[in-house]
């Protein structure tokens, strides 16, 4: 969220837009997030080590240009399911405050299990790129779909995706350097005939897996508000597949629910500040309800 305002003009226009700019092929990573049930392919997003981050900050304001603080809290006697066992952990919550000179302040949160290595650094990196997002650093990469990649035996990805040209700084053929003054362009998504059956089938979930995750779905793979603004069938085929995957989710929170009792599952919406199944904020807390519910599916009862 923004702290203070900045005052706007051309010069601060083109700071903006050179921030935008995307990072170099070499500094972007890619993570797996889910795989199939054999493991043998799994779904990758991409990401920059905060270090790409500072060096945009750095390149442009220097460092003495702007500041970033932190926030730490931690909350205890939190349990999961880790490895197929029931563990005592806790959570750490960070949030960064940036400040850029001229441009202003904007600050981002951040988390991660206490019992997870690195988890103080993976939450503060977290927090501090959320927070360069509101500026644009690193927006773009919140614009690139997830990809299925082949895997290796160790769970890591046999080859990695290309990134789309719009993801790519755009070079001076004069200078080989980058134009700070060309942002990112959002991509170009091919208008094509669309399945109203498939539109249909969207639209149905979204009783199942309640407006806010069925809003952050379409938002987050078709850039869209509406099922029937999708612009064509594979990427509504696409839509279907990750709405599917997540009632999936719904219906195993639905079925623990009912091995560990009434009493016990509002005692954990209410723990997560969740009010029912329909109102779910986001695919993150459905997938921390799971966890939690697993755990004490797996106590032995009193």
């Amino acid at each position: 969220m923004a702290t203070n305002e900045a005052k706007t003009g051309p010069d601060t226009e083109a700071l903006f837009t050179q921030l935008a700019e995307p990072f170099g092929p070499s500094e972007i990573k890619w993570r797996v997030t889910h795989t199939t049930h054999d493991g043998t392919r799994g779904a990758v997003i991409a990401f920059a080590d905060p270090r790409a981050y500072t060096d945009r900050l750095n390149q442009l304001f220097t460092p003495s240009g702007w500041t970033r603080n932190y926030d730490v809290t931690t909350v205890s006697a939190v349990s999961r399911q880790k490895r197929d066992k029931l563990i005592q952990t806790g959570k750490v919550l960070v949030t960064c405050t940036l400040t850029i000179v001229r441009l202003g302040t904007h600050s981002g949160s951040g988390e991660q299990w206490a019992d997870e290595q690195n988890a103080m650094t993976s939450a503060e990196a977290q927090a501090f790129k959320r927070a360069a997002s509101c500026f644009g650093l690193g927006r773009y990469l919140y614009n690139l779909p997830e990809a299925w990649v082949d895997l290796d035996c160790q769970g890591k990805p046999t080859r990695l995706p290309a990134l789309p040209n719009w993801a790519l700084p755009k070079a001076n053929s004069a200078t080989g350097k980058t134009n700070p003054a060309c942002g990112p362009r959002p991509p170009e998504v091919q208008r094509g005939p669309i399945d109203q059956r498939i539109t249909g089938k969207i639209e149905g979930f979204r009783r199942i897996l309640g407006d806010p995750i069925y809003g952050e779905i379409l938002w987050r793979v078709a850039r869209t508000r509406k099922a029937n603004a999708i612009p064509n069938a594979q990427l509504q085929a696409t839509v279907a597949e990750a709405m599917e995957r997540a009632s999936r989710g719904i219906r195993k929170a639905q079925s623990l629910a009912e091995s560990i009792g009434d009493t016990q599952f509002v005692s954990v919406l209410d723990r997560l500040h969740i009010g029912s199944m329909t109102t779910i904020s986001n695919l993150e807390a459905l997938k921390h309800l799971v966890s939690e519910l697993e755990g004490l599916a797996g106590q032995p009862a009193a």
